[in-house]
């Protein structure tokens, strides 16, 4: 088994791997332009993923066939991983037909869809619950923080978080509620890079979702569009010998001092092991994390500021 860097998470004091893995990626096809994954694939990806070292599997009630693969195949495992999974999702078709994935923000949903991931997963707890992206009226307007705090006094979760962003994420911060945020971030999407560090500095556990923006296009989903701006900043000319474009983002992502894991899917142990060996190398150099960041800026690629 490798072993890979961890993060003390926060003030769960989990110590996660910096490396996570994105367990979207064998939700099937029904959910946000998610390809085919076969029974085997999906045995065998999350497989590797523990024997790889990593540690930290995140979910949600939404992702297909996802929790139901977790449970068929790693419940014997269980004690090798965290696992954090969303609720607030309400799925009412499970076939192919539809992308439609509604959320519905009362109590009963939420402890419905506690239960039902706790069954699909073959365990008895999670260790991290996030609410899955609610704005702040329906956070209130459902009493939604005591849901998970009933969750967690009931032992069936650890830890409760939320799945967040700008404009929700500035108030949510100081409820100091939340244990764990999952925060969209990477070189090429710094909106809320100054917000995880006031996150992380608050004692939250971050996670951060996308840190290699869904990997370079041709070889991963990445948009076209959105790596446009690798080339604009001229980052190709800072990756060391033989690395991928993806490798250099995920390394930028982990240079981040308050990201401390970052959740990278994939179907294929090729492309896990590539991911393993980037997180190994480390995070960037100060000199190259500095002067990644002055080209991006230049490209206007600035985070916004805190306000």
């Amino acid at each position: 088994m490798t072993t890979l860097a961890t993060a003390t998470f926060g003030r769960t004091g989990l110590p996660v791997t910096r490396l996570g893995y994105g367990a979207m990626e064998i939700r099937g096809p029904r959910i946000w332009g998610g390809r085919p994954v076969t029974e085997q694939q999906a045995e065998t990806i999350l497989h590797a993923v523990l024997d790889a070292g990593i540690n930290f599997i995140d979910t949600s009630n939404d992702y297909g066939r996802s929790e139901e693969f977790i449970g068929r195949f790693l419940a014997r495992r269980r004690r090798d991983y965290y696992l954090c999974t969303k609720c607030g999702c309400s799925v009412t078709r499970r076939d192919d037909s539809t992308d439609d994935t509604p959320h519905i923000w009362t109590r009963d949903n939420l402890f419905r869809g506690l239960h039902e991931s706790l069954e699909r997963m073959r365990t008895d707890h999670v260790d991290v619950m996030l609410l899955h992206n609610p704005g702040i009226a329906q956070i209130e307007e459902g009493g939604l923080v005591q849901c998970l705090q009933d969750m967690r006094e009931q032992g069936k979760v650890r830890w409760i978080g939320c799945s967040t962003r700008v404009p929700e994420l500035p108030v949510q911060l100081p409820w100091g509620v939340f244990d764990v945020m999952e925060i969209p971030y990477s070189a090429l999407e710094r909106a809320h890079e100054d917000w995880i560090t006031a996150a992380g500095e608050a004692g939250v556990g971050i996670i951060v979702r996308g840190g290699v923006a869904r990997g370079e296009p041709q070889v991963g989903l990445g948009s076209p569009d959105r790596w446009r701006i690798f080339e604009e900043a001229r980052l190709d000319e800072l990756c060391e010998p033989g690395e991928s474009r993806t490798a250099f983002l995920l390394r930028y992502t982990l240079s981040h001092p308050h990201c401390h894991t970052t959740i990278v899917g994939t179907l294929h142990p090729e492309h896990l092991a590539e991911n393993v060996a980037a997180a190994n190398r480390g995070p960037l150099s100060d000199e190259v994390y500095a002067e990644a960041k002055r080209r991006l800026d230049a490209a206007d690629m600035r985070p916004s500021p805190l306000s």
